[in-house]
């Protein structure tokens, strides 16, 4: 008997991290940690695609600051970094006003009204980030996440011949040396696909599988992306295209940022924005909690709908008004002969 792979009464509120969720960038604990000046370490890492051109390289600039982590670890000043230290520096990371008991409270919102619960409607958060995935795990955000997209480091990478070996050695001192994985602005769209698509819950599903719209876990209209600027274009436009809503956040204190914003919603490029802050009476609490409200109030109709459609009613006695008694009776009346024939 054919049936539907997922149900789809899941929310998705999908989150940048940088900026986003925190003032500043993830590795400022990073560099703290290791006595390294940051804005040099930026500004290096902004100059490197043109420097590289100018000896013939080309370089991505998404993958640029990863290179130069690497790079900073095999020079010395970020000697013995490993994927260990990485998690331990995301403890330190310092969020927005209202983080993270605000992805709490917001799961909260979906059991509000009877007619939500009665239809099992559920809320997940996710970080899809160009930042450092070990440091999202350990910061103190990551408890109250379904899923992270992020950047990954190899530690001791196989060596050549590493298949015919039996056994590998266990080296004592780990340290990472290659990129693992590379989030950037672009491959961010590959994972609300799938998220969309829910390949993070069923490895069984390719994310570039074709699959009809009913048998996507989170359909986007169920989405929430929620970012800061410019860089997320690529993601607002595909959750927004297809009926999701796309929200940004500016940090207060930088009216620049709120210029940036309002210039993001003329061009029809999000739905709306706010301040980067989290505690429930904000303007931004309110906006998202009237948001998954309108999300919940859409599955209840659609689920309800398609119980009316798709189960048919019982047969049932069937019992005559008066008029419909009337009509019968006096249909099996013998019919009069007219003088006028």
């Amino acid at each position: 008997m054919a049936t539907t792979l997922f149900t789809q009464n899941t929310i998705a509120c999908i989150w940048d991290f940088d900026k986003t969720l925190i003032p500043d960038y993830m590795q400022t604990p990073l560099f703290r940690r290791y006595g390294i000046d940051e804005a040099t370490f930026w500004q290096e890492t902004n100059k490197l695609a043109e420097r590289y051109r100018e000896r013939g390289y080309h370089l991505s600039p998404e993958i640029a600051y990863l290179n130069h982590l690497l790079t900073y670890v095999l020079a010395g000043p970020l000697k013995g970094l490993n994927n260990r230290i990485l998690q331990e520096c995301g403890a330190d990371i310092k969020f927005y006003k209202g983080l993270p008991e605000f992805f709490d409270l917001a799961k909260t919102y979906v059991r509000e009204r009877p007619e939500y619960v009665k239809h099992d409607i559920k809320l997940e958060h996710y970080v899809v980030s160009t930042g450092i995935a070990p440091m999202v795990r350990g910061s103190a955000i990551s408890k109250y996440l379904d899923g992270i997209w992020a950047c990954e480091f190899v530690e001791n990478p196989l060596q050549p011949g590493f298949l015919r070996q039996k056994e590998l050695p266990i080296e004592a001192v780990a340290e990472i040396a290659q990129i693992g994985m590379v989030i950037d602005n672009t491959t961010k769209t590959r994972a609300i696909f799938e998220i969309n698509k829910g390949t993070n819950k069923n490895p069984a599903i390719d994310v570039n599988s074709k699959m009809a719209a009913e048998d996507r876990r989170i359909p986007f209209q169920n989405m929430i992306y929620i970012a800061d600027g410019p860089s997320d274009v690529p993601s607002f436009s595909v959750v927004k295209s297809n009926g999701g809503k796309a929200y940004a956040v500016y940090n207060p204190e930088k009216p620049e940022e709120f210029a940036q914003n309002d210039r993001l919603r003329q061009s029809g490029r999000i739905d709306h924005y706010g301040p980067a802050d989290y505690t429930p009476g904000s303007s931004t609490a309110q906006w998202l909690r009237l948001h998954i409200h309108q999300i919940c109030e859409r599955i209840v109709a659609d689920r309800e709908t398609a119980v009316m459609t798709k189960a048919a009613k019982p047969p049932r006695h069937l019992n005559p008004t008066p008029e419909e008694e009337a009509a019968r009776r006096a249909a099996k009346q013998p019919k009069q002969a007219s003088f006028l024939e």
